[in-house]
């Protein structure tokens, strides 16, 4: 943490209150583990924002992307675990994409029981059109960061996600 005339962001803040109020705890996970919150919460927050004039939600952006990377049919249940939305989730805002005229869904071949989702071509316009600008927010948030400290940075919260998921 830097010296105490510095300024300091939120997580900085939290855990000077932390330690005022409850110094006998270990508090320098929040160190990590906060700022992790609290910028997905921020970055999730800013993306749900920019892409209300596109007229989808970050959740149906994230089912509507699941789609594109996925480059066919998949199961909804893959959508889901891709997403990790609840099951209702993913069937509530297909359901919202389905209407739109976003995605399709197609009963897999196999098994009626199944049902698999794919992109509309508008869907994929959509995607075309903002997954791009989508890159760019997460530019911007990065900048400050020469290549070696985002590689860096990017093998650190690798580490971290896989012990997350793992505990999952």
């Amino acid at each position: 943490m830097g010296t105490k005339t510095e300024m300091g962001d939120f997580v900085d803040k939290a855990r000077q209150g932390w330690e005022q109020v409850r110094p006998e705890l270990e508090v320098s996970s929040i160190e990590i583990m906060g700022r992790i919150g609290r910028i997905g919460a921020l970055t999730s927050h800013r993306a749900g924002r920019e892409l209300a004039p596109a007229g989808v939600t970050r959740a149906e952006f994230d089912v509507l992307c699941t789609l594109a990377r996925a480059g066919g049919p998949i199961r909804a249940s893959e959508v889901t675990a891709a997403t990790m939305l609840s099951g209702a989730s993913t069937t509530k805002n297909a359901d919202r994409l389905l209407k739109r005229g976003l995605i399709e869904r197609l009963n897999w071949e196999r098994d009626g029981r199944v049902v698999l989702m794919k992109l509309t071509p508008l869907g994929q316009q959509l995607v075309d059109r903002e997954f791009p600008k989508f890159l760019a927010r997460d530019r911007d948030m990065l900048a400050g960061l020469s290549a070696r400290e985002e590689a860096q940075l990017a093998a650190l919260l690798r580490k971290v996600a896989l012990n997350v998921e793992a505990a999952h």
